[in-house]
């Protein structure tokens, strides 16, 4: 059994558990090394205080289940089977006192409470969402090797974007270089949607890449991150075709000094909302702080955006082992938007980043 699921099962112990159903891919990943889309079709691991857990999946999905990392029972259902008749057959041949089990319930949909009421009406229902979410928090020496594996990855698509950057090309088809040549060397599972902007429509944070082209004196902007081993990484850098602006200067320079700062200040023990705060002071002395728009930051992992929410109005701090991003903007209507984004590990030694594209504002010929 992973130690993963055993620091699960310890926890259902401390609180009188009787099982913990969890139904989320992500998570069931998370536990298990197990990668299963299971569409409209049925997903659940059972874990147990004391008795052995299973797994049930879809029958064409039990070979990749049992060649995981999960190592105990998988039960398979064919497509005209109802799995609920196979989980109440597990169930009752684990017995407790118990009638609380712990469930996501931000992610399951209500009818899979009702269906798992309807097995035992007694059952009552609590949440595992917040101490998984603190688990997944905190990275283990294989998952940080999959996130440095992962920023390096980022790290090269940056270059191709970069080096794709040439007078009337669009944003999509930037977009569409870098995920090609990506995918010859095998790297096929990005993130999140590839994001290239151009001009003014770097100052749409979450703006779309469409049919916008490149001219002299643009942004171009880069957010992008991949997939390894099932972790994500996330990276945002911007440039400057041709030439710059002062106005432009000081947009980028403001915040790559708020990235550098933030960086710097990450401490364990820090409240998070307090780190947002050392980003956002210098853009706001800077004037620009009406156009930071969003929070510093976010969690990483196995999702782009995880726990915590790096906002200025998280009180919870700072833990080794956490990996966030730190990624200030500014975004000026008219004139475009700088961000400029890196993964960062908070090791016993300080923070430690992930990505490496540098960071002095590249002028592009």
């Amino acid at each position: 059994m992973s130690e993963k699921m055993k620091q699960i099962e310890a926890w259902l112990r401390r609180q009188d558990g009787r099982f913990a159903y969890i139904a989320d891919p992500t998570n069931v990943f998370y536990l298990t090394h197990f990668k299963c889309d299971p569409h409209e079709r049925f997903l659940g691991l059972f874990l147990f205080p004391e008795d052995e857990p299973f797994l049930i999946c879809p029958e064409l999905e039990v070979g990749q289940a049992q060649a995981s990392d999960f190592g105990h029972e998988v039960i398979g259902y064919r497509d005209d089977q109802d799995p609920w008749i196979f989980v109440k057959k597990a169930l009752d041949q684990r017995h407790t006192d118990s009638t609380k089990v712990f469930i996501e319930p931000t992610t399951l949909p209500y009818q899979k409470a009702l269906a798992l009421k309807s097995i035992d009406e007694k059952v009552t229902f609590g949440s595992i969402e917040d101490y998984l979410s603190d688990m997944r928090n905190i990275k283990d020496a294989h998952e940080l090797a999959a996130m440095k594996k992962a920023g390096e990855i980022a790290d090269y698509a940056v270059k191709l974007g970069i080096d794709a950057i040439k007078k009337g090309r669009t944003e999509a088809e930037i977009v569409a270089e870098i995920e090609h040549e990506l995918a010859k060397q095998g790297y096929s599972q990005m993130a999140f949607d590839t994001m290239v902007l151009t001009g003014e429509n770097t100052a749409n944070p979450h703006g779309y890449p469409g049919t916008h082209q490149i001219h002299e004196g643009d942004f171009v902007l880069f957010d992008l991150g991949v997939v390894i081993d099932g972790y994500c990484s996330d990276i945002t850098r911007t440039v400057c075709f041709k030439h710059a602006t002062d106005e432009q200067h000081k947009i980028y320079e403001t915040t790559l000094q708020a990235n550098r700062e933030a960086i710097k200040a990450a401490r364990k023990g820090l409240r998070i909302g307090d780190l947002d705060g050392v980003a956002r002071k210098v853009i706001a002395d800077a004037g620009y702080g009406h156009y930071f728009t969003h929070r510093l930051g976010h969690g990483l992992g196995l999702g782009e955006h995880e726990q915590p929410s790096m906002s200025a109005a998280n009180d919870k701090t700072l833990t080794t082992g956490m990996v966030f991003t730190i990624e200030p903007g500014i975004y000026v209507p008219g004139v475009g938007g700088v961000r400029i984004e890196d993964d960062v590990y908070l090791s016993e030694n300080g923070p430690e980043t992930l990505t490496h594209f540098p960071k002095e504002l590249q002028i592009i010929d």
